[in-house]
């Protein structure tokens, strides 16, 4: 019976690797994938997945108010889907993508991020908080020695953010893994 997983963690935790390499496991057994992202991710180019360690790939896009099912039912079947970026998914996505699980008895394995810079949820990744079969956190360290669970987003002066719009895309320039405890001290020792 087929799962809707969630594989998440914070900034520089390697989701996007392990996209990347369970889509080359499955390709590796003779399994079709459809490698997919929400399209306001184009860090890496409109249309790529690229880690920090190199590895990348073309997927394919999907557009806020775009039908996950009708873009898998046009894409042809395949054996599994790989989502990353997953928190950009809307609620709505993410319903869709449960479905797919549930009626057509396919795996869905999605990478992204919790939550923001802030620790607030991000709208795709509370659905699928909400809705995953296995959920599974990727770890990173903070520069502490503590597990990172911040996404501590950072200004050109190293300067932790505190106020500020829920999406902006931005890579180690514009984040930091942090513990919780060092983001909460850093905050403090600027005034905040």
């Amino acid at each position: 019976m087929a799962k809707l997983y969630f594989k998440y963690g914070v900034m520089g935790s390697s989701k996007t690797a392990q996209a990347l390499i369970t889509k080359f496991n499955y390709e590796e057994r003779g399994m079709t994938v459809w490698l997919i992202k929400p399209s306001v991710d184009d860090r890496d180019g409109v249309d790529f997945l690229k880690s920090r360690i190199g590895l990348s790939q073309k997927a394919t896009v999907i557009l806020p108010d775009q039908s996950i099912r009708e873009a898998y039912r046009n894409a042809g079947e395949h054996d599994v889907i790989i989502a990353d970026e997953s928190q950009f998914f809307t609620p709505e996505q993410i319903d869709e993508l449960r479905e797919l699980v549930d009626e057509k008895d396919l795996p869905v394995l999605c990478f992204g991020l919790r939550t923001d810079f802030l620790t607030n949820f991000f709208p795709g990744s509370r659905r699928l908080m909400e809705l995953a079969d296995s959920i599974t956190e990727l770890k990173t360290v903070c520069s502490c020695g503590a597990k990172a669970t911040v996404n501590a987003r950072i200004d050109a002066d190293g300067k932790v953010v505190t106020k500020g719009a829920q999406f902006l895309l931005g890579g180690n320039d514009a984040y930091v893994a942090m513990c919780h405890s060092c983001w909460r001290k850093r905050i403090r020792e600027q005034g905040e």
